[in-house]
């Protein structure tokens, strides 16, 4: 079903961009208006990162420089708002990276100088960006000439605007990536790898143990077999506090109205689709009728029997429809379709084709292309042969090689003009079609078994929400929250009324709720209210317009960032406590049936279990077969000797007894390769981890909520 934008009027569109335009000139407005200037930039300020402010206007600014960029990447004139989303989240990540890390690099005097900007860019050790966008497009290899005078026209002004600003970004990049690169590169330098470690991470990754084990899982005893008392569970937060830490969170609980075509809505698109059908009838022109008619437009598939909805299928194939006659109207959903049979022809179902590709990039060499394409299908016709041509001619390598052989394919397969020509030719015939790809010569070698095939046209109405429907909605929201107007009442409502009450954990940046269209107006509304609030937009309605629904909801609940109080965390709490005194439990029995029994097959007998088996387990190992993630498991076992039993082991999913059957030292350790192996993989991480303990040292306070 649509959005409830599809019942507006044409006009709601220049409304939407009005009302976009006053309410950012409100939002400045009101944010520059009165006051002194420490009290306009702390409204205006986006966040602050070690201390420095960060405005609105300056990093609105990089946003947009930042989309444009997107919008080159994608080849989009419009960015959709998840996207908007994912720029001001990169340029927000982009601002941290040059505040926290450029005094590091200011005080180390780590910069990149003009001349090696100049040798990544033109010299003789091109970036790989400059590599890719500079290479010639018909042998791969990097054009220099071409990054040379692409940067004299820079220097000139003769390069767009929009290409201008993505280059810079593109410099930047360079730049950026550099500096990071040296950085890190002189901190890795100081991670030196000992050979007493190198030998140390060898021997054990080469030590293999095999072991026989009882595992005994937690959900082998019930919840009601260990008793938790409150006490217990205080006992246990106050000791494991800093794992309750979390960032500020609201719970919102909402009732949804959703707007949905009424039973007038749907007998009035059936009366407009019965009333049309004697005109698709008679069209002439039925896919010019389609696609002004319907609300799907007209699809050229050929298709076979098993292709067509079963009805549809049996009408053309069973009951002899002939071309031009309609079947319906029927009901599909929420839609309302008639069918005529288009065409119908007997069609291969695959074909074998062969082609020459003259790859196209701007407009003159598409009339070059054009002047080739055309004297190479002379040649053709005239007996050339299509296999030699192909090889020196076609810009397809991959096919090139075989004589521009494609081999066989079904429809689906390729572009749609070139599908039609291959399917469409006569055997041995040549045509030649334009795609997205350049200009084609295509030929078809060989056709596949002949079989009926047709083309349909579909008038379809969808049954939309009429703007009387979309009226009665609101209004019976407008009444539940006028009737409503606190939690009390609220939830009072809900219950007398038997509506779903649904709930929603979200946090400050958060721009989607399952089950809502575009919920960031209301996501923003939770953080600017108190609990037990009816939450309001930003035009001060507590009703809100998410896609096709109206939303009413509360605040229910509010947690700011930090540790969590007790009673929000409450039930994890218990969770972990009862995991814990299971546990005890386990290891209880289990040094019991070790006290009266010396070997592992008797303890398994006195606690009704088996011995299981694992193999091949070394110290870099992340997993035991069959029981899962288990390091204390692991580290146990590459302690003992063969034969020892292990004392009872509390592990991640349950306890366990261990004893070693076999281990394997492996042949002679390599310390020279580990020592090198070590080496890189600390070199690999000192970028993250140094910008991590950066980051972790200064305070980051996050604003954005505030403006988008």
């Amino acid at each position: 079903m649509a959005t409830l934008q599809n019942i507006r009027t044409k006009a709601g569109l220049l409304v939407a961009i009005v009302i976009g335009l006053s309410l950012a000139a409100f939002i400045l407005g009101d944010l520059l208006q009165g006051g002194s200037s420490m009290f306009q930039r702390n409204r205006l300020e986006v966040g602050v990162i070690d201390g420095e402010s960060i405005q609105y206007p300056e990093f609105q600014q990089e946003v947009e420089e930042l989309g444009e960029i997107f919008k080159q990447n994608y080849g989009q004139n419009q960015l959709d708002d998840n996207t908007w989303a994912q720029v001001r989240e990169q340029a927000w990540q982009r601002k941290i990276a040059e505040i926290v890390m450029g005094e590091a690099y200011e005080d180390l005097g780590i910069e990149v100088s003009s001349e090696e900007l100049f040798d990544m860019l033109q010299g003789s050790n091109p970036h790989q960006i400059v590599r890719q966008l500079f290479s010639n497009p018909e042998n791969g290899q990097f054009d220099r000439t071409a990054v040379v005078r692409f940067l004299k026209n820079l220097e000139t002004g003769m390069v767009a605007a929009d290409q201008r600003a993505y280059w810079l970004n593109i410099e930047q990049q360079i730049v950026e990536e550099r500096t990071q690169g040296k950085y890190t590169n002189m901190v890795a330098k100081g991670m030196y790898v000992t050979s007493e470690q190198a030998e140390a991470s060898a021997t054990a990754g080469n030590k293999s143990v095999n072991f026989d084990y009882i595992a005994l899982p937690h959900n082998t005893v019930a919840d009601e077999d260990v008793a938790v008392t409150e006490s217990d569970l205080k006992e246990y937060y106050n000791a494991h506090k800093e794992d309750y830490e979390s960032e500020a969170s609201r719970r919102i609980e909402y009732i949804a109205y959703p707007v949905e075509p009424s039973e007038k809505d749907f007998a009035d698109a059936e009366a407009w689709i019965t009333d049309i059908k004697a005109d698709f009838e008679e069209t002439d022109n039925t896919i010019q009728f389609v696609d002004t008619n319907s609300d799907i437009s007209f699809n050229d598939a050929w298709d076979k029997k098993d292709d067509l909805p079963e009805a549809v299928g049996n009408w053309i194939f069973d009951e002899g429809a002939e071309v031009g006659s309609v079947y319906g109207p029927y009901k599909d959903g929420e839609s309302f379709t008639l069918v005529k049979l288009y065409k119908s022809e007997m069609m291969p179902d695959s074909v074998e084709a062969r082609h020459i590709l003259l790859q196209v990039t701007n407009q003159a060499e598409a009339i070059l292309a054009q002047q080739l394409a055309d004297s190479l299908k002379t040649m053709i016709d005239n007996g050339a042969d299509f296999a030699e041509l192909a090889r020196t001619n076609s810009d397809d390598q991959g096919s090139a090689i075989n004589g521009g052989d494609l081999g066989w394919f079904q429809r689906g397969q390729m572009v749609k003009p070139f599908e039609n020509a291959a399917f469409n030719n006569t055997t041995d015939s040549v045509t030649m079609i334009a795609t997205q790809f350049g200009i084609h010569l295509v030929q078809t070698t060989k056709r596949g078994k002949l079989t009926r095939q047709v083309q349909v046209a579909y008038l379809t109405r969808n049954v939309e929400p009429s703007t009387k429907t979309y009226q009665n909605v609101y209004a019976k929201a407008s009444q539940f929250v006028g009737e409503n107007p606190t939690a009390e009442a609220f939830n009072a409502a809900v219950s007398e009324q038997g509506l779903t009450k649904r709930v929603a954990n979200v946090n400050e940046n958060q721009r989607t709720i399952v089950g809502l269209e575009d919920a960031r107006p209301l996501v923003r509304a939770a953080y600017e209210a108190e609990v037990d609030d009816i939450l309001t937009n930003n035009q001060d309605s507590r009703i809100f317009e998410l896609g096709d629904n109206f939303v009413i909801a509360i605040l229910a609940n509010k947690t700011e960032k930090g540790i969590a109080p007790f009673e929000n965390v409450k039930a994890r709490v218990e969770l972990a406590v009862t995991k814990e005194k299971k546990a005890e439990l386990l290891v209880e029995k289990a040094e019991a049936a070790l006290n009266d029994n010396a070997d592992l097959a008797g303890a398994a007998a006195a606690l009704d279990t088996e011995v299981q088996t694992a193999n091949a387990i070394n110290f870099n190992s992340f997993s035991v077969p069959g029981i899962g993630l288990e390091p204390a498991v692991i580290g146990t076992v590459g302690a003992l000797e063969v034969d020892e039993v292990s004392a009872p082991i509390a592990g991640n999913n349950g306890v366990y007894i261990v004893m070693p059957t076999a281990v394997n030292e492996g042949a002679g350790v390599d310390v020279a390769a580990e020592k090198m192996r070590l080496a890189q993989t600390n070199t690999y991480r000192v970028g993250s981890a140094v910008f991590n303990v950066f980051r972790n040292s200064v305070e980051i306070e996050d604003k954005r909520a505030k403006f988008y």
